[in-house]
């Protein structure tokens, strides 16, 4: 069957999004890969559809010495085929050339700023967004207060900071990122940006837990056996060997991915579904799964690192023969672990988590698999193939939700096997839906901090992994290997296995 492309007049989210008001929105890193390949296509997007408002600018700010004029070019390029109005906005751009730490450059954009307002109608009202390596963004931060660009211009009513992840490097370097950010602005300022809260599914498993009353009642420990939580990659490194070598899997996944949607999936309903209500419940789950012991590590986590092998029919090398990475690196790209939420609902279900590159595909699945029944009528041989019900929740790239059950095969003999009902998002809507980048950043332009992290969900994360980093800094756990294209080293199937369970692929 061939699939054709989206027609243009497919009616699109975007189009009956609430327009911000007026702003300027000023990305440090202007020059950097996120800015080219993310920012400002999502722009265009918004811009395409009528979600920016008409007093708009947006001013880079970069080492790299352009003119407004280069960096308006740049924008267009990255814009791609889009309509006049994204042209028209382009028009209102600037750049500032300059260190981030140098007070010339935060002078040169409050001048910048200052204009805007008077030439493009910006408002006073500004978004900074950190598109920096991480260890500028405090010194950002600081520049932006020390010139008085964390408060509103004349007549504005926001100033406003998106933070890119990581946020920290571990427990103690967030702590201590939290504490130089708030020394210039208000936590109620801060936009903690993780672009997985941005698609569509993710959000989609609030709407199946609380708008339905077929699945809340089954949502607990009384018939959930356990949960599986997979992020599934089948890239490795590519150009990112350096940055990797000092982040791993555990930093780069599963201390903000995987949290936010462990969160999600086993929180609590929250009274009101709005930013307030949807954060304090994530909060409250994250406070309820046990910190591990760091001498306990090695019997509850597994990390790995991909060998050479092969992707479909494409041979790959292993990680340590990646650009920028050390021959004898024990980086891990493979995280496997067990927690234990210990509250009222999922006592004694254990969850278990596994994120991974060079895996035999990208997906991305929360699984919850329900107890067996109490007792089986029919014979082994009749149910072989028969596996306990599941709801899986495809994140990415199917969007969907399977809901797996047990059925008689067609036929004289009675046997039974487990099928899928499958529930697909593109194919029950019509009509086109934002990427995350252009969820977020519309969200941030109108103040909405519902998909966005807060502090108190930042450091929790942290003391979850933290004890994971500590015991892999002192070796306490071995590194275990495993060749691209597979599911991981054999011990993370022992990790399961040690409680008579089995992961389930995607």
């Amino acid at each position: 069957m061939t699939m054709t492309a989206p027609a243009r007049h497919q009616e699109h989210e975007l189009d009956r999004v609430e327009k911000p008001t007026a702003l300027a929105l000023v990305v440090f890193g202007a020059s950097g890969d996120l800015t080219a390949r993310k920012l400002l296509p999502a722009l265009a997007a918004l811009s395409e559809h009528g979600a920016l408002p008409s007093g708009f600018s947006v001013v880079g700010v970069a080492r790299t010495e352009w003119s407004d004029e280069e960096f308006r070019q740049v924008a267009v390029r990255a814009g791609g085929d889009h309509s006049p109005a994204w042209q028209k906005a382009v028009d209102n751009f600037r750049y500032v050339s300059g260190e981030y730490g140098h007070p010339s450059t935060f002078a040169k954009l409050s001048d910048v700023l200052g204009d805007l307002d008077r030439t493009v109608g910006t408002a006073g009202n500004r978004v900074y967004y950190l598109a920096t390596v991480p260890d500028l963004f405090a010194v950002v931060a600081k520049g932006l207060a020390e010139h008085g660009c964390n408060s509103p211009g004349q007549g504005g009513h926001f100033s406003r900071l998106v933070v890119e992840k990581p946020y920290g490097r571990d427990l103690r370097s967030a702590k201590e990122l939290d504490k130089q950010l708030h020394s210039a602005f208000e936590e109620s300022q801060i936009y903690r940006i993780d672009h997985y809260m941005g698609k569509e599914t993710v959000q989609n498993v609030l709407a199946l837990r609380f708008a339905n009353s077929i699945f809340e009642p089954v949502w607990n420990r009384r018939y959930v056996d356990n949960v599986q939580i997979t992020v599934a990659e089948d890239l490795g490194v590519e150009h990112r060997g350096g940055f990797y070598e000092h982040a791993g899997a555990l930093r780069d996944i599963v201390q903000n991915h995987v949290m936010q949607v462990l969160a999600l999936t086993l929180m609590e309903p929250p009274v009101v579904a709005d930013a307030q209500g949807i954060r304090d419940e994530k909060v409250k789950l994250l406070r309820a799964v046990m910190i591990p012991e760091v001498n306990a590590v090695s019997s509850l986590a597994v990390r790995g690192q991909y060998t050479a092998g092969n992707i479909g029919e494409q041979a790959v090398v292993g990680y340590r023969q990646e650009d920028a990475v050390d021959s004898r690196s024990t980086t891990e790209t493979y995280v496997a672990m067990k927690l234990a939420v210990e509250n009222w609902r999922w006592a004694g279900v254990p969850v278990y988590v596994r994120t991974g590159k060079r895996l035999p595909k990208r997906a991305t699945d929360v699984t919850l698999e329900f107890h067996r029944v109490p007792h089986l009528a029919f014979g082994a041989r009749q149910a072989r193939e028969l596996r306990p019900n599941s709801i899986v929740m495809r994140i990415q790239p199917d969007e969907g939700v399977c809901l797996s059950f047990g059925a008689k095969v067609p036929g004289e003999e009675f046997r039974l096997r487990s099928v899928g009902m499958n529930f697909s998002y593109s194919q029950a809507f019509g009509g086109v839906t934002a990427d995350a980048y252009q969820r977020l950043l519309h969200d941030v332009m109108i103040g909405d901090p519902t998909l966005f992290i807060r502090t108190d969900e930042v450091e929790r994360a942290w003391m979850i992994v933290d004890p994971l980093l500590k015991a892999w800094a002192e070796e306490e756990t071995p590194l275990s290997f495993y060749p691209a294209g597979t599911w991981g080293p054999h011990e993370a199937d022992l990790l399961l296995a040690r409680d008579l369970r089995q992961w389930r692929d995607p």
